[in-house]
């Protein structure tokens, strides 16, 4: 992917918000991955912690998109809405395994693995590198709107037109080709 233009972010399509907070004891702004991060070597959500939202928050959103995916559309590693305004903080492990420190009422949808959790990097091996966008959105209502069923899409969607600020940390992980 280094020759080609690189797709551009998720948010770039989306309208100006303010900003806020994020970060991680599992990822840092533009470093690699860890392996629990990845598909085949743990599959475990990262722990992320978030401050400084806009007055007015009444959930939270976390999602997680490759827009370097070979697919045409990018790809959907984690949707999770629905989170209540009291929470800022999810440890390692809450949207993955058994989901230890998931909030009650947050909802999963399925995401591009077909699957309703965290599911980690796996670029194709010589794909060169892949960027993982993990967002949280602060958003204006405490029930997004779709349940369990919807698409990533629709999520996005209503995201869309219901977010008051976004934080982002973005990642990187590639898997060299083989031989």
């Amino acid at each position: 992917m280094s020759e080609q233009k690189r797709p551009p972010l998720p948010h770039e399509f989306h309208p100006p918000v303010p900003s806020f907070t994020v970060v991680s004891e599992d990822l840092t702004e533009g470093g690699r991955l860890a392996g629990a991060q990845v598909f085949a070597g743990g599959n475990v959500s990262p722990q992320l912690r978030w401050e400084g939202f806009p007055a007015g928050t009444k959930s939270f959103a976390v999602t997680c998109f490759d827009p370097d995916a070979p697919t045409g559309s990018g790809f959907w590693h984690w949707v999770l809405f629905d989170i209540p305004a009291s929470v800022t903080e999810l440890p390692a492990g809450a949207g993955s395994g058994d989901m230890k420190g998931l909030p009650e009422g947050a909802v999963h949808v399925r995401n591009d693995y077909g699957t309703r959790d965290f599911g980690g990097a796996a670029p194709p091996p010589g794909d060169g590198p892949h960027r993982y966008v993990f967002t949280v959105y602060a958003v204006d209502q405490e029930k997004l709107g779709p349940d369990e069923a919807a698409s990533p899409a629709v999520v996005g969607f209503n995201l869309r037109f219901h977010s008051l600020g976004r934080a982002q940390l973005v990642g990187g992980y590639e898997v060299p080709a083989a031989g």
